[in-house]
């Protein structure tokens, strides 16, 4: 076995870095202009959110250089141990947490609060590509397919339960990493058309819907019958039950939709789906979210020129509606230019994950990639209210030293996995 060699900067993916660098840079400018205001006093005043920001940057550095010294066989050896410590975390938080905005989500330490759950993501990442690598699973295999929705979704039930259900959506994205490694594409379109149902159901009568679907079921199975002569004979049961399956699910969409949502949930859901207006209270984040960004029009307004976003129109908007900033003081150009950045990003890393002569490397690339676009994706669609607010925030951008540090460990895990990808494991 060959050992890696001792310089922690040999054969690094640059283009990672500067993207990384380009990301978290030009974010920063946004949280900067979010935040200033008369008492400012400078870039390095830390009673500011952008002075914060910039010590948690300043911080990352220290973190990279940690990630980038243990030795890249480490976090494959050690990645179960990573993720029992990330649960115990998890779990923690409900005795030693502190409640912010309704969540037992954070530690305190003196003045500075970490959230758990920005780390757990990147070491169930590392967890699920050691349990699919280590002794070559068949995800085609109910038992199999078992161990690894417990790995994934225990961290996700913690998280549900703090609560905190837009960090714990985020789970879901492991199913592309899965159906990479075999798992029958089955289950994604199960969840597409059972989103789409449920969207359907809130809009329609549960009876149109049910009819409609009932018809498209009836075309599938004569089309198997018509090519199988003996398909209804033996297999009767499995058209009978997708019947039952779906009339069930239909007619309780209003039970799970006034029960178990919450109102707020509901309100969003409303709103998206033009069931209801309200600009002024549960809708107001994103009417003005929308109006800062059709304001930058082409080129933007400029840089701390954005009238709505130094007025402090939008809440949240250092957080998760930082991208409205972007398009109202940058414009469509700055706005496609962060998006190009990001796309370039998940690009290069699933690039180098395609060339990873290790299945563990290959695997945990494809979450790190598969987390990265979920984030990315949910939360620009949300401030362009192209899908309903869950407070997710967008890498490398949203102000928060937990978000900035459990992104970084995502990314530079990998990296340093890459570095040595030529070497014999």
């Amino acid at each position: 076995m060959r050992t890696e060699r001792n310089n922690i900067f040999q054969n690094i993916d640059w283009l990672l870095i500067l993207l990384y660098i380009l990301l978290v840079g030009f974010g920063w400018m946004n949280i900067y202009t979010t935040t200033l205001t008369e008492e400012s006093t400078g870039f390095f005043d830390l009673s500011t959110r952008s002075g914060k920001q910039l010590l948690w940057i300043s911080l990352s550095i220290p973190l990279i250089i940690l990630i980038l010294f243990f030795n890249s066989k480490f976090y494959e050896r050690f990645s179960s141990i990573l993720y029992l410590i990330s649960l115990a975390s998890l779990i923690g938080v409900f005795v030693l947490g502190k409640n912010i905005n309704g969540a037992m989500s954070w530690y305190s330490f003196g003045g500075m609060s970490l959230q758990p759950s920005e780390f757990a993501k990147a070491f169930t990442a590392l967890a699920v590509a050691k349990f699919l690598s280590d002794r070559q699973y068949n995800l085609n295999l109910i038992k199999n397919q078992i161990k690894v929705f417990i790995i994934i979704f225990l961290p996700a039930l913690l998280i549900t339960l703090q609560p905190d259900p837009g960090s714990a959506l985020i789970y879901l994205a492991f199913f592309f990493v899965l159906n990479s490694e075999g798992l029958a594409l089955n289950y994604i379109i199960l969840g597409v058309i059972t989103i789409v149902l449920f969207i359907l159901t809130l809009l329609f009568a549960p009876s149109t819907i049910t009819l409609i679907s009932f018809v498209i079921i009836t075309l599938f199975v004569y089309f198997f019958a018509k090519k199988d002569s003996t398909y209804l004979r033996f297999h009767w049961y499995k058209p009978l039950s997708i019947y039952l399956v779906v009339g069930l699910f239909i007619f309780s969409t209003s039970y799970i939709y006034n029960n178990v949502f919450y109102q707020h949930h509901r309100d969003r859901f409303d709103i998206l789906l033009g069931k209801s207006t309200d600009t002024k209270k549960i809708g107001y984040n994103t009417n003005q979210s929308i109006q800062a960004i059709s304001s930058g029009g082409f080129s933007g307004k400029g840089f701390l020129q954005g009238d709505r976003t130094q007025g402090k129109f939008v809440p949240e908007q250092d957080t998760d509606y930082i991208f409205s900033a972007v398009g109202e003081e940058w414009g469509f150009l700055g706005s496609a230019t962060v998006i190009v950045i990001f796309m370039l990003l998940l690009y290069r890393i699933i690039y180098l994950a395609e060339k990873h002569t290790n299945k563990f490397g290959r695997i945990y690339g494809y979450g790190v990639a598969s987390i990265l676009f979920f984030h990315i994706v949910i939360n620009i669609g949300m401030v362009m209210q192209l899908l309903p607010t869950v407070g997710i925030p967008l890498p490398f951008f949203s102000y928060g030293g937990s978000s900035l540090w459990g992104f970084t460990l995502l990314l530079f895990i990998f990296i340093r996995l890459d570095a040595h990808k030529s070497y014999d494991w």
